[in-house]
């Protein structure tokens, strides 16, 4: 199995900036793509962005203009930059890896509060 562990969330003030990270570790598999997606209270997850291993992004309505994903360094690590949040962002972000056998891994979860 595949241990994805994320970071840089917590609590933020409507306009401010967060960036998450996710870094991948345990055993070695090819990533194809790489995702954050966020879940709120009594709704499903839904996908924030993604992209793949030849940058191809994609981004929600929701977050166009303001969320920047990126992947870094040796591609075990996507980064999502979150800018000029509003309260709506609050969620559970996930990170997400699918590798080039289709197989999707996902993170704990990591909870990010924007106060109005």
């Amino acid at each position: 199995q595949v241990q994805l562990v994320e970071s840089g969330g917590g609590l933020v003030q409507a306009g401010g900036s967060l960036g998450l990270s996710c870094a991948a570790s345990g055993s070695t598999f090819s990533i194809y793509a790489m995702a954050w997606y966020r879940q709120a209270p009594g709704k499903q997850r839904d996908l924030v962005a993604s992209i793949s291993r030849i940058g191809i992004t994609y981004y929600a309505d929701s977050v166009k203009g303001r969320f920047a994903i990126s992947i870094r360094n040796d591609k075990s690590t996507v980064y999502l930059q979150m800018n000029s949040l509003k309260p709506e962002d609050t969620a559970v972000y996930y990170c997400n890896v699918r590798d080039t056998d289709d197989k999707d891994y996902w993170g704990q979860g990591t909870q990010v509060t924007v106060s109005s």
